[in-house]
């Protein structure tokens, strides 16, 4: 029953990760495209990761994909705001 909801949250994850990259070639303009790639592939990854750790099954890999996870939620957020801040200094001037 674990892998089959397992492979439910896998497939999720990865049409998350298809909308995601929808978003990013059809929303007008930089800051849309941003907010559309970061979240939906944050959580794209985040069911990708737990419906690997259920198919697994193995606890210290569950902990290694969560880390994984929270690398990935803390860079992506974080390279956002700097490629945001760097596009708004760039309108200014």
């Amino acid at each position: 029953m674990l892998d089959v909801i397992g492979l439910g949250l896998v497939v999720l994850g990865i049409a998350f990760f298809a909308a995601g990259s929808i978003g990013m070639l059809r929303l007008p303009d930089l800051y849309s495209r941003l907010h559309a790639l970061t979240k939906a592939d944050n959580l794209g990854l985040g069911l990708l990761c737990a419906g690997l750790a259920m198919i697994d099954g193995d606890a210290q890999n569950a902990i290694k994909l969560l880390l994984v996870w929270l690398l990935v939620l803390a860079t992506s957020a974080s390279v956002a705001f700097m490629i945001a801040q760097h596009a708004l200094r760039r309108v200014d001037e």
